[in-house]
């Protein structure tokens, strides 16, 4: 673990130095307080033994200039200082210190604090990854990896309301793979969920990386297009429906051919709806192209009065 030194004393910044590398840490040297927030704000180092008195920052002030910036991230601070005074601990612990140590220190007791920051920086981390896990097992499909139903409808509020607040274009796809019951009635299940499998990834490849893909229910797609008008939106669902008819899915059992039925909308087409109409106009246009023989995509326009 890298640990950042910010101390302006030449021969304690020495003493520190010798006493972390004994201990097996890679230290990094700063003799300023804004020297020391940019190497905390890159992530160089997320354990700091910080002087209380930098010549251009106290070390509390510090403290509170990297926790206000810090996101996501948690950095362990060490204050050190001369004065072993109740107020000026209450002030550091206060300014977001860790721990606060006083100077001359002990070598031995400096190296049990640092070992003690290091296991709360890898709980901390421990903890993120698993809420990372967590949030992804609750919002993403465990087939496909793909979106879920919940998720990607709230993907599209987000968009949504982005494209009132900013005016932009906004569609989205409906899109269903074809004779998809067929599959499983004369596969199997498993080689059917290995086709939603197939055709997820196909849509992905199909779309900008910003774009995003959900499984809406079933065998059926939701794909978000923000900033995409609806000539755009019809060029993407054409893509995609001829990359997933070119592309026959590979199961335990063969490769079985796969096509798509799409419907796209566009707020370019239906300016006065909302998020949820989007998609109703969708669907229906995707119910159209299951009508008109399936293997199609069939874009959803505002009908003559």
């Amino acid at each position: 673990m890298k640990v950042l030194i910010a101390e302006k004393d030449p021969a304690t910044h020495r003493m520190l130095e010798e006493t972390l590398r004994n201990g097996g840490y890679e230290t990094i040297s700063a003799y300023s307080a804004r020297e020391a927030e940019e190497i905390l704000l890159s992530a160089r180092a997320r354990l700091a033994v910080c002087d209380w008195r930098l010549p251009d920052m106290s070390g509390p002030e510090l403290c509170r200039r990297v926790r206000r910036a810090q996101s996501g991230r948690f950095a362990y601070f060490i204050i050190l200082n001369t004065a072993d005074r109740k107020e000026h601990v209450v002030e550091g612990l206060r300014a977001g210190a860790d721990d606060y140590l006083v100077k001359p220190f002990d070598p031995q007791e400096l190296e049990v604090r640092v070992r003690a920051g290091q296991r709360i920086i890898e709980l901390q981390q421990e903890l993120l990854e698993t809420q990372g896990r967590l949030l992804r097992a609750a919002t993403r499909d465990g087939l496909t990896d793909l979106h879920n139903h919940q998720a990607i409808l709230d993907v599209l509020e987000r968009e949504f309301a982005r494209h009132v607040r900013q005016s932009l274009p906004l569609s989205v796809i409906m899109a269903d793979l074809d004779h998809f019951k067929h599959v499983n009635d004369t596969w199997g299940h498993p080689a059917g969920d290995a086709v939603l499998a197939a055709a997820a990834a196909i849509m992905l490849t199909s779309v900008r990386s910003y774009d995003s893909v959900g499984r809406y229910g079933g065998d059926e797609f939701l794909v978000i297009l923000p900033g995409c008008d609806g000539d755009v939106a019809q060029e993407v669902a054409e893509r995609a429906c001829r990359a997933v008819a070119g592309t026959p899915a590979r199961t335990g059992l063969g490769t079985i051919d796969i096509t798509l039925s799409v419907g796209t909308a566009s707020t370019t087409d239906f300016p006065e709806a909302n998020a949820q109409a989007l998609v109703q106009h969708a669907d229906e246009a995707l119910y159209r192209a299951k009508q008109e023989g399936r293997n199609r995509m069939v874009r959803s326009v505002p009908t003559s009065a």
